[in-house]
């Protein structure tokens, strides 16, 4: 078994951290309420454990090194963070009431947030953060509590829990071409095919058409804007059933066809260890384990 390492003295750490941030021994000294003294007793100690110069020195005027910079920067990092830990055990602190909610911005705005007034009608205690990104942030580093991501389910060191999958099928406004929409899949070779991150090809393969993948014109990243533009009659969208329920259900679009494609990736509920244990996530995953339940009763167990 491996030795833990040793970590140097917390108050050379600390001292050394706010010497590098202000690049001056007096005023981080006034920040720790300590003497210059003492400041420059804390990091000479630690210069000597650790084995190297952190701040070069010319007379009371001091910079620190790149190696210096580089492990205040952690340093800052990880007292932010310790700092937080313990704000959030102080009952009635308003981080120990917080939720941050981090979501791919599809779900985010088309799915959760139409949702999250009935989670916050049942939990008026709690502030909830909604933050909409497709970046696969680290969690844990930037105070997310949870993730809700759409991929493979692999998020290593995570707690991680299956949603819903979800099927893809083409769309159009009832509008395109003056209404003359396509009969069959086969006459989709005369539509235009909008693109987005999602391939036409695992449902081109399924409907047995030789048709190659779309290329040319607008690419589009966020599915809410592929969806726009179909609803504007520029073409036939391929769509994920989640993310499109609102314009089926009003009419905006159209379903072309019965044929429908399971997404090779599905929803997943994502949170740190850390974060996993907080009242107000597992009040948060009981709620939307609900809401998902209830969603896909309504869809006749359409989405699975």
């Amino acid at each position: 078994m491996s030795e833990t390492p040793r970590l140097p003295n917390f108050s050379a750490l600390r001292a050394f951290e706010a010497a590098a941030r202000h690049q001056n021994f007096s005023r981080a000294a006034e920040e720790l309420h300590l003497t210059h003294g003492a400041i420059s007793h804390q990091v000479r100690a630690l210069e000597e454990e650790l084995g190297l110069a952190l701040f070069v020195r010319n007379g009371r005027h001091v910079k620190v090194t790149a190696d210096g910079l580089r492990f205040a920067q952690v340093l800052g990092r990880s007292f932010a963070e310790i700092a937080m830990a313990a704000e959030a055990l102080r009952p009635g602190s308003a981080s120990a009431r917080r939720l941050t909610v981090s979501s791919i911005p599809s779900f985010a705005a088309r799915w959760l947030a139409p949702r999250l007034g009935r989670f916050i009608e049942l939990h008026p205690e709690v502030e909830v953060v909604l933050q909409s990104s497709g970046q696969l942030q680290d969690l844990a580093r930037d105070g997310v509590d949870v993730g809700i991501r759409f991929g493979r389910g692999h998020y290593p060191g995570m707690q991680v829990e299956r949603l819903m999958g979800d099927i893809y099928f083409p769309v159009v406004s009832p509008h395109y071409r003056g209404g003359a929409l396509p009969a069959t899949p086969a006459e989709l070779d005369q539509a235009c095919l909008l693109r987005s991150v999602e391939p036409w090809a695992p449902w081109l393969q399924a409907a047995g058409l030789a048709l190659a993948e779309p290329s040319g014109g607008v690419m589009f990243e966020d599915l809410s804007m592929l969806i726009r533009s179909a609803v504007d009659g520029d073409g036939v969208a391929l769509v994920r059933r989640v993310v499109a329920m609102q314009e089926l259900a009003s009419g905006q679009l159209l379903r072309l066809f019965e044929l429908a494609v399971p997404c090779a990736e599905q929803y997943y509920f994502v949170s740190p260890p850390a974060a996993a244990h907080k009242p107000q996530v597992q009040a948060f995953r009981a709620w939307l384990l609900a809401e998902v339940a209830d969603f896909q009763r309504q869809l006749g167990g359409a989405v699975t």
